[in-house]
């Protein structure tokens, strides 16, 4: 059992880039026994297989993943275009996707169901309007079956996402929070993100990185500790806050993804509140 300080150690299964029965051996390997598991193969053909894999280990799965085929984060434009539940030509596709994710997540018997919405903009009424409905219609259904739904941090800022959670007040609905990804999409601070929404995390990401010199292009991704995230007063927020989840690292990029999930582990060990 891995923890950093009095929180579990969790991983993204989907940061080592393979099949489930290497990732299985790929974390017993690296002493975890958390994960932040995706779902989109349980939600394709032989999606029964993959859920078999799953329950054949005793992992405690911290949180699961929904993603959407059609988004393309080739670029911050792209991904604003087709990221989340905005679309409107694959939204009755990309809610029967869900409505799956979130019955995959019940059969597992797992608190929460993570995700990226979109980009919540408040200066279009009638583009605020339909994130609303569409969020609402994910979050009933999220209810009906026991599972909180998380809306992950990044593709806007701290204010903007707080003031969504607080005119949506829906109580299913809560956060995972990614530092890397306020940076990544240059949204903020993630210390002072995480403290102004503290109240609403639920789950974090363990992930660093680097902003772009250039406005309006990714930031870079880099191994936890070697970025832009203020690693003490990330975890000082967590503190300050009571966060009692797990921290489940992600890598989505690299030559050496495990070996860099492993390098995290040891700096999340090596750290002493």
């Amino acid at each position: 059992m891995a923890k950093c300080g009095n929180w579990q150690i969790s991983v993204c299964s989907w940061s080592m880039h393979a099949d489930i029965q290497t990732v299985m051996a790929d974390l017993e390997r690296l002493g975890i026994d958390h994960v932040h598991l995706e779902t989109g193969p349980a939600c394709e053909t032989g999606g029964e297989a993959y859920l078999t894999a799953v329950s054949e280990h005793t992992w405690t799965i911290s949180a699961t993943m929904l993603n959407f085929l059609h988004e393309d984060y080739s670029t911050l434009e792209r991904i604003r275009m087709t990221g989340g539940v905005a679309p409107d030509k694959h939204w009755e596709s990309n809610l029967q996707r869900a409505l799956r994710a979130i019955d995959v997540t019940r059969q597992l018997g797992v608190r929460y169901l993570t995700f990226h919405a979109g980009f919540i903009d408040h200066g279009s009424k009638d583009y605020i309007s339909k994130f609303y409905d569409r969020i609402t219609c994910l979050a009933d259904a999220a209810g009906e079956n026991g599972v909180g739904l998380l809306l992950e941090t990044g593709q806007e800022t701290a204010a903007d996402l707080l003031r969504f959670l607080e005119e949506m007040n829906h109580p299913v609905i809560g956060v995972n929070f990614d530092p890397a990804n306020m940076i990544l999409y240059d949204k903020g601070d993630p210390v002072e993100a995480m403290r102004l929404l503290g109240p609403w995390v639920k789950h974090v990401h363990i992930k660093d990185a680097n902003r772009s010199a250039s406005p309006g292009e990714w930031g870079t991704e880099v191994p936890w500790g070697d970025g832009q995230v203020n690693t003490e007063g990330f975890f000082q927020s967590l503190t300050e806050m009571g966060y009692e989840g797990a921290l489940a690292i992600e890598r989505e990029v690299g030559d050496d993804r495990l070996g860099e999930v492993k390098l995290a582990i040891d700096r999340l060990q090596a750290y002493k509140p």
